[in-house]
C-alpha cells in the first residue's frame, strides 16, 4: 500500500533512528515480541539488522522504539561489520509495516521485499560501504476494539560504515578497447583477486555486481570459468546492431571477510551484422551467411586424418594479413614428412593454439574435393582475401559435418557456444547446481532506476 496519502504532516512524525534505543535483543527475533520494558503502549519496535546468511542476525544490534508522537533527535544508526547480508527491518510488536520505502543519499530507490505478514522488509542485498540511506516506514497498528488500526509514520536512518584499509577486489571487462564486434562475441571479467568455488556467498555477491544491460534486451548469465574469470553470453546470439553496457557494482561493496569491492571502468559495445561462416566438412565447401542470407559458397580444404580440424562452433579472434605458420608449432617434429614452414596469407584466427581460415595457394587442387590440411582450412588466396575483409572479431565460424574432437569451451578461444544454456546457466553461482535452493539475496544492491 503506498504512502503517499500520509505525506502530510511527515516532519512531525519523522525521527532518525537511534532517537530511542530500546536496547540489544537478548534473543533470535521470531516474530513479534512482547514490547520491551518501559516501552509505553503507542510504541511500534522495529529491529534493524542484517547478515551473511541474509536477514536478521542471531543478536540483532539495533532495537529502535517508533514513538510516531513527536518529532525526535538522535543519530543514525551504523551498520557495522556484521551486516555482511540484506539488511532487514522487522517490527516486533504488534502490527505490520504497511508500507517501506528504502532511498539512497541521492534519492534513488533501493530494491526490497516484504514478508507475507507484512511484519519484516528484505532488502534485495547488501549495502554498499560508506553509504547514507533513509527507511521511510508505514507503520500500522491495532485499534482498540473496533476503531480502525492505527497509522504511523517514521524516518529510519542508516548509515553502513567506511571500508577499511586494504586491497580491493575490482574487475576489468573486455574484449579489450570495446568496439563494434560479431554476435558471437562473450563478455570477459577478470577479476583482480580470486573468488574461490569454496565461497558461493562471496561469488554470488560478486556476479550480482557484474551487470550487463543490452538494446534490444536479451536473456544472458555470467559463467564463472575460473577463480579469476567470468564470461557473459546471452541465452542465444546476441541481436545484430545491438549496444551492450557492462557496469561494475562491486565499489564499495563487502565481498567476504576483510575484502570489499573497488572501483572499475565501465564497458560498451556494440555488434555489427550477424556473420557466420559455415563449413560443412564432409561437402569441403564453406558457405558465408549475413544477417540470414548467403552471400558466399567457398570450396575449402580442412584437417586431414591425424589433424582433423574441431568441430562446433567458434569466434573469429583476430586478423593477420600475414602471418608465418611451422609444424613444429603444434608438435609436428623439423624435417619428418608432415614438417612445414609457410608464410601464410590472409589468416582469420579461431583458436590460440593456431587454427585459421587462410589462404593455401598450394591445396587449390584439393579444395573442395580433399581434406589436406593440418587443421586450418584452406581456400583460394582471392577467397581469403575476401572472407578476411568481410569479417570481424567475434563473427561465428561454425564446423559441422566433420570427424574432429569438439572445440572446447573455454581455453583455446571462445568455445562458449558450444554448451547449451542449461549447461552454461550451471556456471552461474545464481542458477547453477552449486547454488539450488541458496538465497539469492546476497548480491549486491543497486537503487532501481
Amino acid at each position: 500500500m503506498s504512502s503517499r496519502r500520509y505525506v502530510r504532516g511527515w516532519g512531525a512524525l519523522s525521527l532518525a533512528v537511534g532517537a530511542v534505543l530500546v536496547g540489544t535483543a537478548a534473543q533470535p527475533p521470531a516474530g513479534q515480541d512482547k514490547l520491551p520494558a518501559g516501552a509505553p503502549d503507542s510504541t511500534a519496535v522495529v529491529a534493524v539488522d542484517g547478515c551473511v546468511t541474509g536477514g536478521l542476525c542471531s543478536v540483532p544490534r539495533h532495537t529502535v522504539a517508533l514513538s510516531g508522537v513527536r518529532t525526535l533527535t538522535g543519530h543514525p544508526i551504523m551498520l557495522g561489520a556484521q551486516a555482511m547480508g540484506p539488511v532487514t527491518l522487522l517490527l516486533r510488536t504488534p502490527g505490520r509495516l504497511a508500507d517501506v520505502t528504502v532511498t539512497d543519499r541521492r534519492g534513488r530507490r533501493i530494491a526490497g521485499t516484504p514478508s507475507v505478514d507484512g511484519t519484516r522488509w528484505t532488502s534485495a542485498g547488501t549495502l554498499p560501504a560508506g553509504g547514507r540511506y533513509t527507511a521511510r516506514l508505514v507503520v500500522e497498528r491495532p485499534g482498540a476494539g473496533a476503531d480502525a488500526p492505527r497509522r504511523h509514520l517514521a524516518r529510519l536512518d542508516l548509515r553502513t560504515a567506511a571500508a577499511p584499509a586494504g586491497e580491493r577486489l575490482t574487475v576489468t571487462f573486455g574484449p579489450e578497447g570495446g568496439g563494434t564486434y560479431g554476435v558471437g562475441q562473450p563478455i570477459t571479467a577478470e577479476l583482480s583477486r580470486p573468488v574461490p568455488a569454496e565461497d558461493p556467498a562471496a561469488r554470488r555477491i560478486v556476479e550480482r555486481a557484474l551487470q550487463v544491460r543490452s538494446e534490444p534486451r536479451v536473456e544472458g548469465s555470467w559463467h564463472w570459468v575460473d577463480s579469476v574469470t567470468l564470461h557473459y553470453r546471452p541465452r542465444d546470439y546476441w541481436p545484430a546492431r545491438a549496444r551492450i553496457r557492462v557496469h561494475s557494482g562491486l565499489d564499495a561493496l563487502r565481498v567476504g571477510s576483510g575484502l570489499y569491492g573497488g572501483p572499475s571502468r565501465p564497458f560498451t559495445l556494440t555488434t555489427g551484422e550477424r556473420v557466420e561462416a559455415v563449413t560443412d566438412v564432409s561437402a569441403l565447401e564453406m558457405t558465408v551467411f549475413r544477417d540470414g542470407r548467403a552471400i558466399r559458397t567457398i570450396p575449402v580444404t580442412t584437417g586431414k586424418a591425424g589433424y582433423r580440424t574441431r568441430g562446433g562452433i567458434k569466434v573469429v579472434l583476430g586478423k593477420e594479413s600475414l602471418v608465418r605458420m611451422r609444424g613444429d608449432s603444434i608438435g609436428i617434429a623439423r624435417g619428418s614428412r608432415d614438417s612445414y614452414d609457410l608464410k601464410v596469407r590472409w589468416a582469420t584466427r579461431v583458436t590460440w593454439s593456431g587454427e585459421y581460415l587462410h589462404a593455401a595457394p598450394w591445396s587449390v587442387d584439393a579444395q573442395g574435393s580433399e581434406n589436406v590440411s593440418h587443421g586450418c582450412t584452406g581456400m583460394s588466396t582471392d577467397d581469403a582475401a575476401w572472407l578476411f575483409h568481410t569479417v570481424r572479431e567475434g563473427d561465428l565460424v561454425r564446423v559441422v559435418n566433420g570427424y574432429g574432437k569438439p572445440m572446447p569451451p573455454f581455453g583455446n578461444g571462445f568455445g562458449d557456444w558450444n554448451l547449451s544454456w542449461a549447461e552454461w546457466r550451471r556456471g552461474s553461482a545464481l542458477t547453477g547446481r552449486a547454488t539450488a535452493g541458496a538465497a539469492a539475496s546476497e548480491g549486491s544492491l543497486r537503487p532501481v532506476l
